[in-house]
């Protein structure tokens, strides 16, 4: 049975558990991802909080980080997903992120509407991926893939 949580300080707290174990353990989220048998960037969301694990995948992330079956039960639930509380984000990477949709924010909505028509971009059908590229000019590159569903709006 598919069950939501209300509060979002269960699974808050196991996020901070599972990481202090994944540290412990000197485990990379691949490895976490690996033993869940799903996706880097879902199993990350998931241990952080953010979705909830199919019951397999849920098992054995406790497993591999040594949780309980009321967290692995708990891995299982629905969230109350949003991970950034209110007002201007201060950790710097977020701030980024942040940064990047106030200054892009109404090109990508522009571009989407000319391209698509109106509508949005899912984050439920939706894929992420992180690479680190080569800069041809020295150093280093984030590529950072949103893939989303359009859903167009519909009228009624």
């Amino acid at each position: 049975m598919v069950h939501a949580q209300l509060d979002p300080t269960a699974r808050q707290a196991l996020a901070v558990t599972a990481v202090e174990a994944k540290v412990r353990k000197d485990l990379s989220w691949q490895q976490i991802a690996d033993a869940a048998g799903l996706s880097v960037a879902f199993v990350t969301a998931a241990v952080l909080g953010q979705h909830p694990l199919p019951e397999a995948a849920a098992e054995a992330v406790a497993e591999l980080l040594g949780l309980d079956d009321d967290a692995a039960r708990l891995l299982q639930t629905v969230p109350t997903r949003g991970s950034i509380p209110g007002g201007i984000p201060t950790d710097p990477t977020i701030y980024r992120f942040y940064e990047m949709l106030q200054v892009y924010g109404t090109t990508l909505k522009a571009l989407v509407h000319e391209q698509f028509g109106d509508g949005i971009i899912s984050a439920i059908n939706f894929k992420l991926d992180v690479k680190k590229v080569a800069d041809p000019e020295g150093g280093e590159r984030a590529v950072i893939t949103l893939d989303g569903k359009y859903l167009p709006t519909k009228p009624f």
